[in-house]
């Protein structure tokens, strides 16, 4: 490990995140936790196949009536904003309040925040209830910082928040403000598939559920993500292979594979 010269955060090792990823993994799929997605409507049914695929289990319901039901029993909260309607927001105080009374940790995916200005003002308000993780792309982060994306301004960000913040680019970084891990698997085809992004909130809400560190969390699922990623590469021939392979990856990624394909820069 070494201190890096522009953030405050400690570079994890390679085989730190690895060794981290495969013990959230391996907890993961012993306990098959109950996520709880407020996601869009494009996104719901490769959202709650992929968290089947890894091993846990997904609920969707929006209902004023029974979500606060579906989260006290749950273990973990995705908050996806990439359907923009009533009844998501209505859904999402009921849930977030849910999950605040019962303790359980929640994550904000702040889709296109940066395509509208009510949108990203609802972002703000959501910021202020302190997810545990938000998982966003540059854009995104820019939107809701006012700074662009370097490894100084996503660990000030973090540290201001007290949040942890996975930023997805063409390598991914980790912070919470004292800590940043740098992850560089993945794969192209991965930005070919709708929700394939949701998809990767729902998982660092999974791990959240089985890890209470949340940057162990938020980095292991990270990896895991774009080791499937490249997994599902090899055999596939385009995005529409890819999405089902994608699938099949998550299912059989083990240990060894996270292990041996771990990047981290």
């Amino acid at each position: 490990m070494h201190k890096s010269a522009d953030s405050a955060g400690v570079d994890f090792s390679r085989e730190q995140l690895a060794s981290q990823a495969a013990a959230v993994l391996a907890r993961l799929r012993a306990t098959q936790p109950r996520v709880h997605c407020i996601t869009n409507s494009v996104a719901q049914n490769f959202t709650a196949n992929a968290l089947l695929a890894l091993g846990a289990v997904p609920s969707m319901t929006l209902s004023g009536e029974e979500i606060g039901a579906f989260v006290s029993r749950s273990n973990a909260l995705l908050v996806n904003l990439g359907t923009f309607d009533r009844e998501r927001r209505e859904a999402t105080a009921i849930a977030i309040d849910a999950a605040a009374q019962s303790g359980l940790p929640w994550v904000l995916d702040p889709v296109f925040v940066d395509r509208a200005e009510r949108r990203c003002a609802y972002a703000h308000d959501l910021m202020a209830l302190a997810p545990h993780a938000v998982r966003l792309n540059a854009a995104e982060f820019t939107a809701l910082s006012g700074d662009a994306p370097s490894r100084a301004a996503v660990a000030s960000y973090a540290r201001e928040r007290g949040t942890v913040i996975g930023l997805t680019g063409a390598s991914d970084l980790i912070a919470d403000g004292a800590r940043m891990a740098s992850v560089a698997n993945g794969h192209p085809l991965m930005a070919r598939v709708t929700a394939m992004g949701c998809a990767a909130s729902s998982i660092v809400a999974a791990c959240l559920a089985v890890e209470p560190d949340a940057h162990v969390a938020t980095s292991s699922a990270m990896l895991i993500v774009g080791v499937a990623g490249e997994m599902a590469a090899d055999d596939a021939k385009g995005p529409g292979s890819f999405a089902v392979a994608i699938l099949d990856a998550l299912y059989t990624i083990d240990t060894q594979t996270l292990a041996a394909r771990a990047r981290i820069i």
